[in-house]
């Protein structure tokens, strides 16, 4: 036990390290100074071969990613799978003219010398990493080495095996010796530990966080194994990432991202007397038990540390939801780095104008946004904590900041209702001038709210994903449970129902490509000051350009709106005004979809077309 090896497989983004293997590999290489981790990057070979847009449409795409290599895994599958494969990709540009078989058999080749140029049988343990979209691919390349090095201890772990998926796992894929259902660290170096010290493989058992074929029956306590605090962890190792990369030939050479993390968990999922709350359809948190944030002062250290020893300033925080309580002093230390960072991060609604403005300072220029709805009626079902004006409040930031916004709108959520759509179906009709929202059909995740009381959504039964089904021999889909989930109950009548929104969501996506092509970065709704007079520039698509000019009291008026009021508070700041003269303003700018009403609250859409364009002088991008 002087080396082990860490794999992560396809098909996790190519131009990323893997932050599992980088975190594990700091931390072992730390808590064992004689020990030589290996971390094996293979899929950024398995990109390099097939051809980076090829791989990104894969990765993009969970059962045509799955499907590949589970051809590989049951070559007697191999139809049912391509057939399978074709209908998820028809709609992918580079996958639709995919040859299957051609690339299964490509795949085989990469895999084939990848097993071959690793010496396995000089280590004395092997790890995987399988999250989303690597199930397949590890039990393949695990299947292979293991039928060369029987003895090898293989653990295997990732969110893609959160929970734990019962004692079917280690029957249906004997290659796997164990498995680690929560956060890696402390029980990876346990079993180190007790591999080092063992005198048989029968006696390497009762490890903390660790399942094995004797314990899988029992559900295991994930906070007696996982770190108390993040701020002990080292940074990442990604040297072999980069390692591999430098061996590319040029015209395959790229400036890859590096992930990091200020946390684990996620703040809004809490502990209540009910059990866990936080969004309903949510099991991003399985393994872990509550929410750890690192100290702002190490979150700037760690990035400085690896811009610095990488030579690349494209960061992704990889937080299920970035820190609410000290965003402001984390951002604040980012500043304080004095380099030009581009950075990425996930963020909820709540996230107040001037702190998207200091995360603008910081570096960050793209952002995932947990709107997923907009109908305050849909979002209490998913229990989102937001409404929709709010929703809309900081897509309106986002653009006159300067923010890109990738965000989701989940469709067919079930529960959902007539009332629901029609509510969506308004708000988008206000939301067009910001950038459009993705829509995403809803899948069930096995652990979430709605997994666990699925009737309470509507839903009559849930089982395995029937995918699954065309993917593994029957005797192993039925004996284990697998992260994506399949149910009865309301599919086609949520299908029919939701129609309408995609439709809109298509025409929306529509019109700001159109935008560009006519107008640049010039925004569809915009207003500029003139101190005593407001004009205000609307463009909606198949129509005539429209010019609103506000002044006076109806000026101060939009302005203060542009922060969510209510008519009480209009009110108060405007004593002068009666309610009888503010309505029949306020309707009217919400008839001419320049402000936007929910109850009594009122938000103005228009951007500052002057800080929209302060913003247009954008950093390089890629580096």
């Amino acid at each position: 036990m002087d080396s082990i090896a860490l794999v992560s497989p396809p098909w996790p983004i190519y131009n990323q390290p893997s932050i599992q293997l980088g975190t594990l590999k700091a931390y072992l290489i730390n808590h064992f100074p004689g020990l030589r981790v290996d971390a094996h990057h293979f899929f950024l070979k398995v990109a390099k071969v097939i051809g980076y847009g090829v791989y990104q449409d894969i990765s993009e795409r969970l059962w045509s990613a799955e499907c590949l290599f589970g051809a590989l895994m049951y070559p007697e599958r191999h139809r049912l799978i391509e057939k399978l494969f074709l209908r998820e990709s028809r709609k992918r540009r580079h996958l639709a003219q995919l040859d299957f078989g051609k690339t299964v058999a490509n795949l085989r080749s990469i895999s084939d010398e990848f097993i071959k140029e690793v010496e396995w049988g000089e280590y004395g343990l092997l790890g995987f990493s399988i999250c989303l979209c690597q199930l397949t691919s590890s039990l393949y390349l695990l299947k292979r080495i293991k039928e060369d090095h029987p003895t090898l201890p293989v653990v295997v772990g990732g969110s893609a095996l959160g929970g734990n998926p019962g004692p079917g796992f280690f029957h249906a894929f004997p290659q796997v010796d164990f498995l680690i259902p929560g956060e890696g660290e402390r029980p990876l170096a346990s079993l180190i530990h007790r591999l080092q010290t063992a005198t048989s493989r029968e006696s390497v058992s009762g490890v903390p966080g660790v399942i094995t074929r004797d314990s899988a029956s029992n559900e295991p306590d994930l906070s007696s194994s996982q770190l108390a605090s993040l701020d002990g962890l080292p940074p990442p190792d990604y040297d072999d990432y980069f390692q591999d990369l430098e061996t590319f030939e040029s015209t395959n050479r790229f400036f890859p991202t590096l992930p990091a993390e200020m946390s684990r968990g996620c703040w809004w999922r809490r502990n209540t007397s009910r059990g866990q709350s936080g969004c309903s359809f949510c099991n991003l948190n399985l393994q872990w038990n509550g929410y750890r944030v690192k100290d702002a002062g190490r979150i700037a250290s760690e990035v400085d540390f690896l811009t610095s020893r990488h030579k690349v300033l494209s960061v992704s925080f990889v937080d299920n939801v970035l820190p609410a309580r000290d965003a402001r002093e984390i951002f604040q230390e980012l500043i304080h780095l004095g380099k030009d960072l581009r950075l990425f991060g996930e963020i909820r609604p709540s996230t107040n104008k001037s702190l998207l403005q200091v995360m603008k300072d910081a570096g960050f220029h793209d952002l995932q946004i947990g709107i997923e709805a907009l109908s305050t009626r849909l979002l209490r079902k998913m229990n989102k904590g937001s409404t929709a004006i709010r929703n809309l409040e900081i897509m309106r930031n986002c653009d006159e900041i300067g923010l890109t916004s990738n965000s989701n709108l989940i469709l067919e959520f079930p529960g959902s209702d007539l009332q629901d759509v029609e509510e969506t179906m308004r708000c988008l009709e206000f939301a067009q001038p910001f950038q459009p929202l993705k829509g995403v059909c809803f899948w069930l995740g096995l652990g979430s709210p709605i997994s666990r009381d699925p009737r309470s959504f509507g839903l009559r039964t849930t089982y395995n994903h029937p995918n699954y089904r065309i993917l593994f021999p029957p005797n192993v889909a039925d004996s284990l449970r697998f992260i994506i989930q399949g149910f009865r109950g309301q599919r086609g009548q949520q299908r029919r129902l939701w129609l309408p929104v995609k439709a809109k969501l298509a025409e929306w996506k529509r019109a700001h490509q159109e935008f560009r092509r006519s107008g640049g970065d010039e925004a569809p709704l915009s207003y500029r000051d003139g101190r005593s007079f407001l004009i205000i520039r609307q463009k909606r698509l198949g129509l005539p350009l429209v010019t609103h000019r506000l002044s006076g009291t109806s000026r101060e008026i939009y302005l203060y709106c542009l922060r969510i009021r209510s008519v009480r508070s209009i009110l108060k700041r405007f004593q002068k005004l009666s309610e009888g003269t503010l309505l029949p303003f306020l309707k009217m700018m919400v008839e001419k979809k320049l402000m936007f009403q929910e109850g009594d609250s009122y938000l103005s859409l228009a951007i500052s077309a002057r800080e929209r364009e302060c913003t247009a002088i954008s950093r390089p991008s890629g580096i």
